[in-house]
C-alpha cells in the first residue's frame, strides 16, 4: 500500500486523533464480545508470564490504546483465574506504515499503562514479527485497503479504465479487478498473521464491509468519496491540479461484501472463525452533519490527496466537498447502511 495513504497525524483540530470517534465507538461496542472470545477461545500455553499483543494498523491513537487495554484486561482476567498467575507482563507492538505518526502515538501513551510498548513500522501485508511469537493480534479499520491499484484502472485507453477514484460497485468489470486484488491482499495479511501467531492464539478484526447487495456508492462513505472525486475534477478544470495526473489517481480502498469476506477467510484455511458478527455501532451511521462528514473524510483521505496534488489543492478540494455535502444532504439521508463487524479468528 502506498505510504501516502496515512491518516493525518498530530494532535491538532484537523488530526485523525481528534476525528476518529466513529471508529472508536466500534471498539467500545465490541468490548463484551471481545472479552467473551478471549475467555472461551484463546488457547495458548503460557510458558512464561509474558504475553505479546500487536495492533496492525494502529495509527496515532487513541483508539489503539482502548482496544489494546480491552485485550489486556480480558487476558489477565482469564489466566489469573485459570492458572493462578499473580502477575502477567505484557509487550505490545504497535504496527503501521513507516509514514505513520509514531511520535504522537508514543507521546500520548497512557500514563497508567501496564505494558511495554514497541513501535514496528512496516506494511501489515507482510510479516513484521518473529514466527510463533504472538498471542493476540488486532486490526481495526485496516482490512479495507488494497496494496496496489490494478494497472488497467490508470490507463485511459483501457476498456476497464475507472473514471472514479474508487470502486463504486456499479461496474462489474472494475469491481472484479478490485476484488481479485483484495483477495490476494487479505490472504497476504492472513498469511503474515498465521506465521506470527502461535497455535491457539487469536486475531481480532474490527472494521467495515458491505451488506450483501449494497454497492459502495449507495453508502455514506461511498457518496463522500464520490464528492471528493467530483471536487478534484472541478479544481482540475480550473487548472489547479493536472488532469492527466488526476486520471491515474485511485484510492487503495475496497469494501467487500459480507459473504465474500467470510468466504475469503474460510478459503485461506489457517484460522477457525470463532466470531463473525455485525456490531450495533454506538454512533449509528455517520451523523448527517456537513462539517463532521467533511472533516472525517479529510483526516482519512486528505493526506493521500495532499501527497498527490499538494496541500493547497487538498484544502480547496475539501471546501468544495463541504458544499457538496450540504447540497446533497437529502441523498445522504437516503443512503443504505454499511456494516460494522467484529471478527475473531483462532490460529489452527
Amino acid at each position: 500500500m502506498s505510504n501516502s495513504f496515512t491518516m493525518i497525524g498530530g494532535e491538532g483540530p484537523n488530526s485523525y486523533r481528534e476525528h476518529s470517534k466513529f471508529q472508536g465507538a466500534l471498539v467500545e461496542a465490541s468490548k463484551e464480545k471481545i472479552n467473551e472470545a478471549i475467555a472461551t477461545k484463546l488457547d495458548i500455553d503460557i510458558t512464561s508470564n509474558l504475553i505479546n499483543i500487536a495492533d496492525f494498523g494502529c495509527s496515532s491513537g487513541p483508539n489503539t490504546f482502548i482496544v489494546v487495554q480491552t485485550i489486556i484486561d480480558a487476558v489477565e482476567h482469564k489466566y489469573q483465574k485459570e492458572s493462578n498467575l499473580e502477575e502477567i507482563e505484557f509487550q505490545v507492538f504497535f504496527n503501521d506504515s513507516p509514514t505513520n505518526d509514531f511520535n504522537t502515538l508514543f507521546k500520548t501513551l497512557p500514563s497508567t499503562r501496564r505494558y511495554f510498548a514497541t513501535g514496528v513500522p512496516g506494511s501489515f501485508f507482510g510479516r513484521v514479527l518473529p514466527r510463533n511469537s504472538l498471542h493476540v493480534g488486532v486490526s481495526s479499520y485496516s482490512l479495507h485497503f488494497v496494496s496496489k491499484i490494478p494497472k488497467e484502472f490508470k490507463d485511459r485507453d483501457s476498456p476497464v479504465w475507472n473514471k472514479d477514484i474508487h470502486c463504486t460497485g456499479f461496474s462489474k468489470e472494475v469491481a472484479k479487478l478490485y476484488l481479485d486484488q483484495y483477495k490476494v491482499d487479505v490472504w497476504s495479511f492472513l498469511n503474515a498473521r498465521a506465521q506470527e501467531l502461535m497455535s491457539g492464539g487469536l486475531l481480532v478484526l474490527l472494521g467495515s464491509c458491505l451488506p450483501n447487495g449494497v454497492q459502495m456508492s449507495e453508502t455514506v462513505p461511498g457518496m463522500m468519496i464520490d464528492f471528493i472525486g467530483s471536487s478534484l475534477n472541478e479544481i482540475a478544470k480550473q487548472g489547479l491540479v493536472d488532469q492527466q495526473k488526476l486520471n491515474t489517481f485511485k484510492l487503495p480502498i475496497y469494501l467487500a461484501h459480507t459473504d465474500v469476506l467470510k468466504r475469503i477467510i474460510e478459503d485461506y484455511g489457517c484460522f477457525t472463525i470463532e466470531v463473525f458478527k455485525k456490531i450495533s455501532h454506538a454512533n449509528g451511521e455517520f451523523p448527517l452533519d456537513p462539517e463532521y462528514l467533511t472533516q472525517s473524510f479529510k483526516v482519512t483521505v486528505g493526506g493521500s490527496v495532499a501527497s498527490q496534488f499538494g496541500q493547497d489543492a487538498m484544502e480547496k478540494t475539501y471546501e468544495l466537498v463541504k458544499k457538496k455535502t450540504q447540497e446533497k444532504l437529502p441523498q445522504l439521508a437516503q443512503a443504505k447502511p454499511g456494516m460494522q463487524y467484529l471478527i475473531v479468528l483462532r490460529k489452527n
